[in-house]
């Protein structure tokens, strides 16, 4: 087997490199197709996503992939960019190293955000793409099944997705899930409609929460997202009324100034006559002012407050680190060893096969002499064993010698040696 990747990443590779090698769907299939062209007996799949562009060549044999500069040489003109841009950003990694690569991105050891949930799902994706557009076969099969196992070993056997670490996920997880033991049957404002708010809303309906107001300045917008989630959007002016009747606020908005005084939070505090108040502020500036959190039967957090649980989940995911490379270097021995026994039978067969061949055409060419032609069924049959006899006795050392190398490098090693001398190709 032999493997080759070529790929960057948020690592070593700023931004604006990353936006110009990102493929577009489109693109995607135009660039699996061209490999295919030129490789028809190589296997490729491609990751992309807005942290890593990676591109995974395979093969049964060293020959029939693109060589690292042959890579290097197709990205830059893919997408027209200089060949030095690509050689000073983009990472080969082969056989080993990439498997292994491939196994820390999948277990989202490598992710920007340690423990994202997101990537093994989009390496998935990448694989099914491959696959669907007639990209991958055994070789990447054996490669993307394997690092789904990985994937499960490591959420399965550490701990290293089980604490959120962004702040709108802490918020509702880890805060509001304290405060609150349901969501169901609590009254929601979200104010502010932006990248922020809209995760924090997800999170919330993840969480069964059916009562959601969405608050915006612009009550265009509000009605946009609310529509998306099927829920209400109020204009901007009735944002005290719906202060008086929640239980739970989630502030989001982009304003330089608090839009809630402890003054103002006074008079909505007057109008109530429902319990405690929690409220998540995690705009920056803030948007309530930090006095109100002293005021009776309201609670109230800061982005700072949540930040801090942040790093702490995220020390803590950390911290499962070493159990996840534990993991994942078992797999990787475990499919280095697939694939060199899998290498060793194939050319255990192709020299069994190859010795078949040559005792077929010689025994042909003896039995077809005219001063042979008149031996019995019987003796022709013993000069055919006794040839299968020296093709065994010849052949025994070689195979055995394979079959019990004691180390998968070893294994290789000779498995490359015998193909070599008897010329079995690959």
């Amino acid at each position: 087997m032999k493997l080759r990747m070529i790929g960057c990443s948020h690592h070593e590779t700023p931004l604006e490199i990353r936006e110009q090698v990102a493929f577009s769907s489109d693109q995607v299939t135009q660039v699996l197709a061209l490999l295919k062209e030129r490789y028809p007996e190589g296997e490729v799949v491609l990751i992309n996503t807005c942290n890593r562009v990676e591109l995974y060549c395979g093969s049964h044999e060293q020959d029939k992939i693109a060589t690292a500069e042959e890579l290097e040489l197709l990205l830059s003109d893919f997408h027209s960019i200089a060949l030095r841009t690509v050689q000073d950003h983009f990472r080969v990694r082969e056989d080993r190293l990439a498997i292994e690569h491939l196994f820390s991105v999948v277990s989202s050891i490598d992710s920007l955000v340690v423990g994202e949930s997101q990537i093994p799902a989009q390496v998935r994706d990448a694989y099914d793409r491959s696959k669907l557009e007639g990209s991958a076969g055994s070789v990447m099969h054996s490669l993307f099944q394997h690092a789904n196992q990985v994937s499960k070993r490591v959420t399965s056997e550490t701990e290293i997705h089980r604490r959120r670490v962004s702040v709108p996920s802490v918020a509702v997880s880890e805060v509001a899930s304290e405060f609150y033991e349901r969501f169901d049957d609590k009254k929601i404002v979200v104010i502010g409609s932006g990248e922020m708010g809209v995760e924090t809303l997800q999170y919330l309906i993840d969480a069964n929460a059916k009562n959601i107001d969405i608050i915006n300045r612009s009550f265009e917008r509000a009605k946009a997202v609310a529509q998306e989630y099927q829920l209400k959007a109020q204009p901007w002016e009735s944002l005290d009324g719906l202060l008086v009747e929640a239980d739970l606020v989630v502030s989001t908005t982009g304003a330089v100034e608090p839009i809630v005084t402890e003054a103002r939070m006074r008079s909505i505090l007057a109008k109530r006559n429902r319990g405690n108040l929690l409220i998540l502020d995690l705009a920056v500036p803030r948007d309530f002012e930090a006095s109100i959190g002293r005021l009776p039967s309201v609670y109230l957090y800061s982005v700072d407050d949540l930040q801090s649980v942040c790093q702490r989940n995220e020390t803590f995911r950390k911290q499962q680190l070493p159990k996840a490379r534990k993991i994942i270097e078992e797999e990787v021995q475990r499919l280095m060893a697939d694939w060199d026994l899998r290498q060793s039978s194939d050319t255990i067969r192709a020299l069994k096969d190859q010795a078949v061949a040559i005792r077929d055409s010689e025994l042909q060419r003896l039995f077809g002499k005219q001063a042979l032609q008149e031996l019995s069924p019987q003796v022709q049959q013993e000069i055919h064993q006794a040839v299968d006899r020296v093709i065994n006795k010849l052949l025994h050392g070689p195979l055995q010698s394979l079959r019990e190398a004691p180390h998968e490098d070893h294994r290789e090693s000779l498995a490359k040696s015998i193909r070599r001398l008897f010329k079995l190709g690959g």
